[in-house]
C-alpha cells in the first residue's frame, strides 16, 4: 500500500439526459455531444427509438447505428465495440431504457428464466458488463433514458389503501445514475434542465437551463484541466530507461491503471533492446577472440 498525492486525471465523460417523452432527450444529446467534439463526423448514436434520430439529420452529418429488438445487453455492447472500431468520439445511447425493461431486455429475461429472485444471479452479470462497456470505452458517453411516473399504495389510519405520486422515475436498473459524471433531468417540454448529479461542480444547484453546444463545451474544457493521459503516453514512449519507467509511473499516480499496459510493453521493448545490445557484444567479442586466436598462430 502506498499514499499519494491527489491528481485529478483528465477523464471520458459519463452524462445522463433523463426526461419524459417529447422533452427532447435526443435533440439535447446531439447538440451536447457536439459541443464535446466539435465535429459531427466523430459523433455516434445508438437509436433504439425507431430511427427518430434521423429526424435531426438537418443538424450535421453524424452517424447513426439502428438497434432493433431484442435489446440484450450483448446487443448494445456490440454496438458500443462497433463505435469504438470507427474512431467515434463521442457515443450517444438512445436510449439505455431498452436494456432494462424493452423487448428481449434485462426485465424480460428474467421474467424467461422463471422470475425467481435467485434468477437475477444470472442476470446481473449480463447488466453489468452493459454498464461496464459504457464505463470502460474510450470514447465519451451520453446516455438517455426514458422516465414514467412512480407511484406507491399507501395505507391510511383507518385501513383505506390510497394511491400516492411519488413523482418521476427513470426506467433502467437503479443505481445507474451514481455512475455518471453528470445526471441531466429534463423537467418539461420547453427542454429547461436540471443537473440531478454533478461531480463536476459546473451544474448543481444551478438555475433550469436549455441544454446546447455551450454546455458540451463547458464539459469537455473541465474535462481538459486534469493530468493529460497522452501526455504520460509520450514520456513513457520516450523513456530510455526502467528507473525513467518507475519515475513517470510513480508521477501519473491517479491514472497508473489507464497506464500499466503502456508501461509494460515499453519495458518489453526495452529489454529487448537491451538483449539485442547483450548479444551484439557477444558476437563481437566471440569474432575478437577468433581474430585474436589466429594471430596468435
Amino acid at each position: 500500500m502506498k499514499l499519494n498525492i491527489a491528481q485529478r486525471a483528465q477523464v471520458k465523460l459519463r452524462l445522463g439526459i433523463s426526461g419524459a417523452s417529447g422533452f427532447g432527450k435526443s435533440y439535447s444529446a446531439l447538440l451536447l455531444a457536439f459541443g464535446i467534439t466539435n465535429d459531427w463526423s466523430k459523433i455516434a448514436i445508438i437509436d433504439t427509438e425507431n430511427s427518430s434520430a434521423n429526424l435531426y439529420a438537418h443538424l450535421g452529418n453524424f452517424n447513426v447505428l439502428s438497434l432493433n429488438e431484442p435489446y440484450s445487453p450483448e446487443r448494445y455492447i456490440e454496438a458500443i465495440r462497433t463505435c469504438e472500431n470507427n474512431q467515434i468520439e463521442v457515443i450517444i445511447i438512445d436510449s439505455i431504457t431498452h436494456e432494462w425493461s424493452g423487448e428481449g431486455g434485462c426485465l424480460q429475461i428474467h421474467e424467461k428464466l422463471g422470475g425467481r429472485f435467485q434468477d437475477w444471479a444470472k442476470v446481473s452479470p449480463r447488466h453489468q458488463a452493459f454498464i461496464d462497456a459504457i464505463l470502460k470505452t474510450p470514447c465519451h458517453i451520453v446516455t438517455t433514458v426514458r422516465k414514467k411516473v412512480d407511484y406507491a399504495m399507501d395505507t391510511d389510519m383507518n385501513g383505506r389503501t390510497k394511491v400516492t405520486k411519488l413523482g418521476m422515475k427513470e426506467i433502467t436498473r437503479e443505481g445507474f445514475e451514481y455512475e455518471l459524471t453528470v445526471n441531466f433531468e429534463l423537467i418539461n417540454d420547453k427542454h429547461l434542465a436540471k443537473a440531478s448529479k454533478d461531480r463536476t461542480g459546473l451544474f448543481m444547484d444551478k438555475p433550469e437551463f436549455v441544454i446546447n453546444k455551450t454546455t458540451g463545451k463547458k464539459l469537455i474544457a473541465w474535462c481538459n484541466e486534469g493530468v493529460s493521459t497522452e501526455e504520460a503516453k509520450l514520456e513513457i514512449n520516450k523513456a530510455t530507461t526502467l528507473e525513467g519507467l518507475k519515475h513517470i509511473y510513480s508521477k501519473y499516480a491517479s491514472i497508473q491503471k489507464q497506464l500499466h499496459p503502456i508501461i509494460m510493453q515499453r519495458k518489453a521493448e526495452l529489454d529487448g533492446i537491451s538483449n539485442q545490445v547483450i548479444n551484439e557484444d557477444e558476437i563481437i567479442n566471440h569474432k575478437n577472440t577468433e581474430t585474436n586466436g589466429t594471430s596468435s598462430k
